[in-house]
């Protein structure tokens, strides 16, 4: 496959957009809000160089962790914040093919509305995979209710991308001590992907390409105790836990850490890492940094390659130029 280096974390968000979560009831968008997140001409401009200077072809653009997920009396609402936002996509999408695609907003966890969404994302506006975060409404991704919508993935070979909440992890531990983004974010993580893992869906849907984010959380440190610890502490989980994460994969946003990048290597293999940045929180020189780590973090040379320019588009069907 030909080289295309492929950003598959970037985020774009406009002030409407938020503006139209925090009428619903979203409280925690600042962190959103006055980072050059948006889409002006100013903006993208910045972006494109940004992208230039570090050889990256395309950046997947996702909403999360700003997904229109709304409570049962908000359907209705979460329809159409989510078609406004896949519209939105689809429309820098069109207006550059060279260097955009999207993963598709969900209306979840309203399961049937999801899966209309789904099919229009994919059939009419070109989406190259679909974004959740890492809990819906304080539901696990590993929530039955969610199976159908995991079934009509499986069926189309499709890209399921996990994004923290940034809810924390849900412990007053974490998010009462000022460590939501920093600690909280690859807890959501690891505790994401787990529950996935303990459910059995990567054996269930094998077909579903699973992409956890900042090559996740601390999964990496792990494999050789949670299958040890399986017997005795989760024993109807269908397979080892090291077998079931090698089903998925993972971006490298790890804010420039060649050691974690590393790990993750050795752990999944590198033909599952893809690249990450985080734009726009990594901006400027660190996301300069954040491409260019990748081949100095003491990986065989063919490996950071991989990771680089091929991996992410073998992911998401994409050929090259």
């Amino acid at each position: 496959m030909s080289a295309l280096r492929i950003d598959v974390h970037a985020h774009p968000w406009t002030a409407d957009y938020l503006d139209r979560l925090e009428a619903l009831g979203k409280t925690d968008t600042g962190t959103q809000r006055g980072i050059g997140a948006g889409a002006t001409g100013a903006e993208l401009d910045h972006r494109f160089a940004l992208m230039d200077r570090a050889g990256v072809d395309l950046q997947v653009l996702s909403v999360a962790p700003q997904s229109p997920h709304l409570a049962a009396e908000a359907e209705a609402e979460a329809v159409a914040v989510a078609r406004t936002a896949n519209d939105a996509y689809a429309e820098l999408v069109a207006r550059y093919p060279g260097r955009f695609r999207a993963f598709a907003a969900l209306p979840l966890p309203h399961v049937d509305a999801a899966l209309r969404e789904v099919a229009r994302a994919f059939d009419d506006l070109g989406a190259v995979g679909v974004g959740v975060t890492t809990t819906v409404l304080g539901r696990t991704l590993a929530d039955p209710l969610f199976r159908p919508v995991y079934e009509e993935l499986d069926r189309r070979g499709a890209v399921l991308c996990i994004h923290p909440a940034g809810e924390g992890a849900a412990s007053p531990l974490i998010a009462e001590h000022d460590m939501t983004w920093m600690v909280g974010a690859p807890v959501e993580d690891t505790v994401a992907i787990m529950h996935l893992v303990l459910a059995g869906l990567p054996a269930r849907y094998p077909r579903m390409r699973v992409l956890a984010s900042h090559l996740g959380g601390i999964l990496p440190l792990l494999p050789r105790r949670l299958d040890d610890h399986l017997a005795f502490e989760s024993p109807q989980t269908p397979e080892l836990p090291s077998i079931a994460l090698g089903r998925l994969w993972y971006n490298t946003v790890s804010h420039v850490h060649g050691p974690a990048l590393a790990a993750a290597a050795a752990t999944f293999g590198a033909d599952r890492l893809v690249l990450g940045t985080d734009f726009p929180y990594e901006d400027g020189e660190v996301f300069v940094r954040a491409v260019e780590y990748v081949s100095e973090s003491g990986l065989a040379p063919q490996e950071a390659t991989a990771i680089l320019d091929t991996n992410a588009a073998d992911l998401l069907g994409l050929s090259g130029p």
